[in-house]
């Protein structure tokens, strides 16, 4: 046994060295530090091999052992990069187009957790009430502890209408929560608007996707026709945004920006480095702009925050964002599988640097619900209230839908204490324009 042992280590390690030999060609040809092959590692590794392959106690596949090495390599290095079976990687591509299915929420490991780095706007997640930093340790019966991100991800999907049960802990609580969500088909608006008040806009931007940037665009110029022509501010909501396409961040910093720097990336090589400067024409045609952020928003939100602050041209407002300031590319293999290798870090215009930093708000705001202070037992007396008061003079104009519609933006900005600040300053910096 012992013979047949040594044989097969001796056979594996032949066909590892075999392997690195050959792709070291390449790899090594183009280095100038012509570091050597790490021998003793290969030996050790392939020793691993060897003794789960004749002791483990079920037989495991060559395939799967190397897949998990694969997995191993790549999850040792940082959170984001990762190695994607072909379905992860078709998946991967579904996901950037609007439409997927699951939950809603944009999750990573952490200590073995899944975490909620942000749910997504309208979705069961959202609904259910599940929040961002929130660490799952249970998925239905299923602890989380163990399981791969592809595992976890893959207990969260299932066949809309069905239930799964999600144990959660979250930060200010003295016990585990648990929520029940109903799975559904995921459907992503990647941008909505309203107006908050006469001459005041509000944008949502839930996600980066490819057509973000001419999403954005056209909410504005329809804002814009709806107060008659002019906007005298915006309010631009990336709370709870966990990025997504990189192209889409630069178009909506472009947006605002007249001229100079939004990113730029450096890494090792130098396809990693890459910058995007901004082009001619502001959509707002310099009208006061506030951005809202808070620990959900992530990667291409932070770059849009980071560039404006940079630039001056928007004051952030919030609570300091993710700090997801690494590039990941996509490397397809000639399996069908791909790598998501983290490549590069962004900076902002100023050189500062995203990652583990994040983007700390000009205006900290903590967060807060507003609840409506009761009324007083006797209401003032008004003109209005007198027996036989004259009326204006002027013929009253009913307009059912666009009041609806302001009572609806009213109320939200009521309910939401961050963007009701915002809405205050974004009025004093008008004021303070003209």
């Amino acid at each position: 046994m012992l013979s047949q042992s040594r044989n097969v280590m001796l056979v594996l390690m032949a066909l590892v060295l075999g392997f690195f030999l050959t792709i070291s060609q390449h790899v090594f040809a183009e280095r100038d530090d012509n570091t050597p092959l790490p021998l003793e590692e290969l030996r050790a590794f392939t020793e691993v091999f060897a003794n789960i392959k004749n002791n483990y106690v079920e037989d495991v596949t060559d395939k799967e052992l190397l897949e998990n090495a694969i997995r191993g390599m790549l999850s040792g290095l940082d959170p984001h990069s990762s190695y994607l079976d072909s379905d992860a990687y078709k998946e991967l591509q579904v996901g950037t187009s609007g439409e997927f299915g699951g939950l809603g929420i944009e999750v990573s490991m952490e200590d073995g957790f899944v975490k909620v780095v942000s749910p997504i706007d309208d979705t069961p997640a959202d609904a259910a009430g599940v929040k961002a930093g929130d660490l799952i340790i249970r998925l239905d019966d299923t602890p989380v502890k163990g399981l791969t991100l592809r595992e976890a991800v893959n207990l969260m999907r299932g066949k809309p209408g069905s239930d799964i049960l999600l144990t959660i802990v979250r930060d200010g609580t003295d016990r585990p929560l648990k929520i029940t969500i109903t799975r559904n088909i995921i459907q992503v608006k990647s941008v909505k608007h309203k107006s908050l008040e006469p001459g005041f806009g509000y944008v949502r931007i839930t996600q980066f996707q490819s057509h973000t940037g001419s999403d954005l665009k056209e909410a504005i110029n329809e804002l814009t026709a709806e107060n008659g022509g002019s906007l005298n501010g915006l309010i631009l909501d990336l709370r709870n945004n966990p990025g997504g396409v990189l192209n889409a961040a630069f178009e909506v910093s472009d947006a605002f920006l007249e001229q100079g720097m939004i990113v730029y990336t450096e890494g090792r090589i130098d396809d990693a480095a890459l910058e995007f400067k901004a082009t001619p024409n502001d959509s707002l045609k310099g009208a006061p702009l506030i951005v809202l952020i808070n620990s959900g928003s992530a990667s291409a939100s932070e770059i849009v925050a980071g560039a404006l602050q940079d630039h001056k041209r928007a004051v952030i407002m919030g609570s300091k964002s993710f700090g997801k300031g690494s590039v990941q590319t996509i490397l397809p293999m000639n399996n069908g599988a791909a790598l998501k290798l983290t490549t590069a870090r962004y900076f902002t215009p100023a050189g500062r640097s995203i990652q583990a930093e994040g983007i700390v708000p000009d205006i900290p705001l903590d967060r807060i619900n507003l609840t409506a202070a009761n009324e007083p037992e006797f209401a003032p007396v008004t003109e209005a209230d007198l027996a036989g008061h004259l009326d204006s003079g002027q013929e009253s104009k009913k307009a059912n839908t666009n009041d609806a519609k302001k009572q609806t933006a009213k109320h939200r900005v009521e309910q939401d204490y961050q963007l009701y600040e915002a809405l205050n300053l974004l009025k004093g910096l008008h004021i303070l324009t003209q």
